[in-house]
């Protein structure tokens, strides 16, 4: 007998307006479809699919799992993680379980070992499909979930590190410790929260579902409520030391501060808005936990259009803050710490500065995040290691001030090449083409994204059109 997990409906799960919400967020103009064939389907789920009309190039995925009893549609309409899609330009994929009590199976040997069945192989063909379907970018693949969903969350995060670069888990239990061997799928004892482990034990159970795998590990965002009475507060604790585990760093935390009342915030790793582990304990808080789309958003860095989520997800020491970077910050053969030649690494349309003592991967130097001159170089044409001056090869960039010039300038120009004013659109800190033709909303011109100049006008300072 399956024991219901999360028992809200969507009228009672509330989303923070405090404020670190996001305010004036726009109507969804697109709607939520069903795909009935996207690949492999061990236990039978449902995908729904959500792309907002003005999706960009190269986007992002976000997987949103629901909670028991609940269903994709239903954490769509619950949640404002569509609205935060429409607004920054990514692709959310809503899985449905469809066994009785719709939970999700996170307790059989299949589902806790890669590649081995049931749900996580059926959201990976989700996965895939999209990427398959959309041009999106495959660096760039976080997942989210509610109770069972968060439970899914790490489950993911376990099993596919090549796949989800970060993950917010809101009410949930570590990897493996709902795991069952009678074929229920619901663990008492870990969900009263008396499954303890030493870190290392926790970690352990992480690393073997993917044997020899030795790469960067996902990040992970963790929320709970001191009062959760279905799956325990312990759980939260016992999750921390996972995955600091598994990222190899200290249970201690970094900082600790309170985003809001009742809130405690706690980073491990490093102190930055992208730390390996965030935890945020709610006190006082029950299982039906406020779900703050616009947090977890923060915390994949989705809430601007830049990919600041690259460079920490590949990175096996993420660095502890992501400031914009300058045109004036790049390689230098010097071995100072500081960055002071003309060159940067395009980066799938992102322009980040070359690191100086890092030769490969990512890395952090004069407090920005940076990438090795041997990694940037093993980029397809036309990215990789570009001149001291913007890249005409880029789908989109950084602004070459971190203070953009506004102007209120405008052009009559029809032509099909959307830079022939050397104008773009600061949008939230990535520089984007101006489109020529096309009038409102987001185009494709000159092989390139680009931003209409009525969409971009109607950008709050210091957004909007640059020089």
């Amino acid at each position: 007998m399956i024991k219901i997990i999360h028992k809200i409906t969507t009228s009672v799960l509330p989303v923070l307006t405090c404020g670190l919400l996001l305010a004036g967020l726009d109507s969804n103009a697109a709607s939520l479809r069903e795909i009935t064939s996207f690949g492999t389907n061990p236990t039978n789920l449902r995908m729904h699919l959500y792309v907002p009309d003005a999706v960009p190039n190269n986007a992002p995925i976000l997987v949103a799992n629901h909670y028991c009893t609940g269903t994709g549609p239903a954490l769509y309409s619950g949640t404002q993680f569509a609205s935060l899609a429409d607004r920054y330009g990514f692709i959310v994929i809503y899985p449905s379980a469809t066994r009785s009590g719709q939970c999700f199976d996170v307790s059989s040997a299949q589902a806790l070992r890669r590649g081995g069945g049931s749900d996580p192989v059926a959201i990976m063909s989700m996965v895939n499909y999209v990427q398959q379907n959309y041009n999106v970018d495959s660096t760039r693949i976080f997942v989210t979930g509610v109770s069972s969903g968060a439970m899914m969350t790490q489950v993911l995060l376990g099993l596919y590190p090549d796949v989800f670069k970060a993950g917010a888990a809101f009410a949930g239990v570590p990897f493996g410790c709902f795991a069952t061997t009678n074929g229920s799928t619901w663990n008492s004892a870990c969900a009263n929260g008396t499954v303890t482990h030493t870190a290392q034990q926790w970690g352990d159970l992480v690393r073997n579902a993917y044997p020899g795998y030795s790469g960067a590990r996902p990040r992970v965002q963790l929320w709970h409520g001191t009062a959760d009475d279905t799956l325990r507060y312990p759980n939260f604790n016992e999750a921390i030391k996972q995955w600091t585990n598994v990222h190899g760093i200290s249970q201690t935390p970094v900082t600790t501060d309170s985003p809001q009342s009742g809130a405690t915030r706690t980073r491990y790793g490093s102190a930055g808005d992208q730390a390996q582990v965030e935890a945020i304990s709610l006190q006082g808080t029950g299982h039906n936990l406020p779900v703050n789309a616009a947090e977890a958003i923060r915390f994949f860095g989705l809430n601007t259009t830049t990919t600041s989520s690259v460079a920490s997800s590949r990175s096996s020491a993420a660095p502890s803050s992501f400031a914009r970077s300058s045109s004036s910050i790049a390689i230098s053969s010097a071995s100072s710490s500081i960055a002071i030649g003309g060159d940067r690494c395009n980066w799938y349309g992102t322009q980040y500065p070359l690191c100086v003592n890092t030769v490969s991967g990512w890395g952090y130097e004069n407090s920005r995040s940076c990438i090795g001159r041997n990694t940037c170089t093993s980029q397809p044409a036309p990215y990789g290691v570009i001149g001291g001056t913007a890249s005409s090869t880029a789908v989109s960039s950084r602004p070459a001030s971190s203070t953009p010039v506004i102007s209120s300038a405008a052009t009559s120009s029809r032509s099909s090449t959307a830079t022939t004013t050397g104008q773009n659109c600061n949008w939230y800190g990535t520089r984007y083409a101006l489109c020529a033709t096309t009038q409102s909303g987001w185009g494709w011109e000159n092989n390139r994204s680009c931003i209409s100049r009525n969409t971009c006008s109607t950008q709050p300072a210091p957004y909007g059109v640059v020089n």
